[in-house]
């Protein structure tokens, strides 16, 4: 099996000097060779490991996904497309803003940060919402075409996915407690 080294990678935006429709937003979407904190939606009540190689492979699909957000963002609504992805990146030994008995995991695993835009003049509700209290927000990711290497297994451990779009939810309701969203 070939072994992928692709880290980092975005859409090249044109400058556009205080867009009216564009708030940028960065955060970690997901930890990498980490098992989740609790089943994401799909997962039927298993926790799930992304394995490093198949983020690797799995990267370019996230670019151009879109941003999306229930209404109690507590959940993922891929109906409710509130921004787009333009950038991805593995990162290892991240910063962490979670509390401080994750910050040790946190330290010591890879993860996927991504970068983008809210479109804020079309949701400026949300975007209100959002800059109100930022630290208590995370980020789901939304995958197809997974493989999972044992289904018995109470981690599935997947080792092929396709990226389809990532969520913006309370840190609380995220499979990994120890990602966040932030505008910037």
């Amino acid at each position: 099996m070939p072994t992928f080294e692709l880290q980092s990678m975005a859409i090249e935006m044109p400058p556009c000097v205080a867009h009216p429709n564009r708030a940028p937003f960065r955060g970690v979407l997901t930890l990498v060779d980490t098992p989740s904190d609790r089943s994401p939606s799909g997962a039927n009540g298993h926790r799930v490991l992304l394995t490093r190689v198949a983020c690797e492979k799995a990267l370019p699909s996230l670019l151009g996904m879109g941003l999306d957000y229930a209404p109690a963002l507590d959940a993922h609504d891929a109906q409710r497309k509130i921004g787009i992805i333009t950038e991805a990146n593995i990162v290892d030994g991240r910063r962490s803003m979670g509390d401080a008995k994750s910050l040790s995991r946190a330290l010591s695993s890879a993860s996927i940060e991504i970068a983008g835009f809210l479109y804020a003049r079309d949701f400026p509700r949300i975007l209100r919402t959002l800059r109100a209290a930022s630290l208590v927000y995370g980020m789901s990711y939304e995958i197809t075409e997974a493989r999972v290497e044992e289904m018995r297994a109470p981690v599935w451990t997947v080792t092929e996915f396709t990226f389809t779009g990532a969520a913006v939810l309370r840190r609380d309701k995220a499979a990994y407690q120890d990602t966040w969203f932030e505008l910037i």
